[in-house]
């Protein structure tokens, strides 16, 4: 394969991760709604935001220290956890719909557990890059659909904007989540997803991922918190480099921030003039707009990428979210007040 097909190839992969995220979400935001899973009782209220924000530098914090004290060990198995849960409440939902009235209710719900378990399961015992990537897409759908129904469109909004001044302060600034990534990557848990650059890659035999985080480092190119799922951004030393390895990785987080806006626009937002008729899935201007905006930030991310340059992923990733959420809404006859929840 040649390098300009293995590039096409990576960049239509990683396109496909995030629209499955998206999509996802927006197919999970009504059942969610439906199964009482809003997680706070306010969600129009904008202290929403700061309050996850606090718990995510708490996270982080915890994350460093416990890969300082040689705790990876119980990380892995939080994420596995988490990963569990997350998979729990989307299968929980998918398994009746597909195989009810067939089985009993009782049986689709053992069921949806079962899956979810085997999903742990497949992380503990052989996490592939596929099997990452999986659970990934899964844990990412239900994530952002999960926080998309408890943040009202200015609390969504206001947490992009945190997150990507965020973002850009811990890769341009302190850097201390290459700290972060040199650990996460290592334990090969779902808060990355893999892009393979070549047919024979394999993530299990890869071992470490320290040389890519070295080479980053004396590049500037980085890693970058995303929220949820901590977040690390795609990489790449220089242009040969780039080209030169088995695969990319992205943060999880990076496709789920941006998410969340689309999954919120798609549920608060009531617009006749926007509404737009898909199967299965809950979708309006503003929603479709803030998918499109995340897919072209996501592009120009991928670009920056394969160039070797220095990059933080959710500057571009919210900002093209933002923006084209707020053209969705414009598009779609609301005003600019009322497109940002005032």
């Amino acid at each position: 394969m040649n390098d300009r097909m293995r590039v096409l190839v990576a960049v239509g992969t990683t396109v496909l991760l995030f629209l499955g995220v998206q999509l996802g979400a927006l197919a999970l935001v009504e059942p969610f709604d439906e199964s009482g899973r809003q997680a706070v009782e306010n969600p129009q209220n904008p202290t929403n935001s700061i309050l996850y924000f606090g718990v995510m530098l708490v996270a982080t914090g915890l994350m460093l220290a416990a890969f300082k004290y040689d705790l990876e060990w119980l990380i892995r198995l939080l994420i596995v956890g988490v990963s569990v849960m997350i998979s729990w409440y989307v299968f929980a939902e998918l398994v009746p719909a597909l195989l009810a009235p067939p089985l009993a209710a009782a049986v689709a719900d053992a069921l949806a557990i079962v899956v979810a378990l085997a999903v742990g399961a497949a992380l503990l015992l052989y996490p592939e890059w596929y099997v990452i990537d999986t659970t990934g897409v899964v844990m990412g759908a239900g994530a952002a659909a999960l926080f998309g129904i408890s943040f009202g469109l200015l609390p969504a909004l206001l947490l992009l904007a945190v997150l990507a001044v965020y973002d850009a302060i811990s890769v341009y600034g302190t850097e201390h989540m290459l700290d972060l990534a040199e650990g996460v990557m290592d334990l090969k848990i779902p808060v990355v997803l893999v892009v393979p650059m070549t047919l024979s890659y394999s993530y299990l035999a890869d071992g470490s991922t320290d040389d890519v985080l070295e080479d980053d480092r004396e590049t500037d190119t980085s890693a970058a918190d995303g929220g949820t799922e901590q977040d690390i951004d795609a990489s790449a030393a220089d242009d040969a480099g780039a080209l030169d390895r088995d695969a990319l990785f992205i943060g999880l987080g990076d496709a789920v921030i941006p998410s969340i806006l689309v999954a919120s626009a798609a549920y608060f937002l009531e617009v006749e003039a926007g509404t737009i008729s898909v199967p299965l899935i809950a979708l309006n201007l503003p929603a479709l707009g803030a998918l499109v905006g995340t897919i072209a930030g996501l592009l120009v991310l991928m670009y920056m990428v394969l160039k070797g340059r220095p990059h933080a992923g959710l500057p571009l990733l919210n900002g093209g979210a933002i923006g084209g959420y707020l053209l969705g809404a414009l598009a779609s006859g609301l005003s600019i007040a009322t497109a940002l929840g005032f």
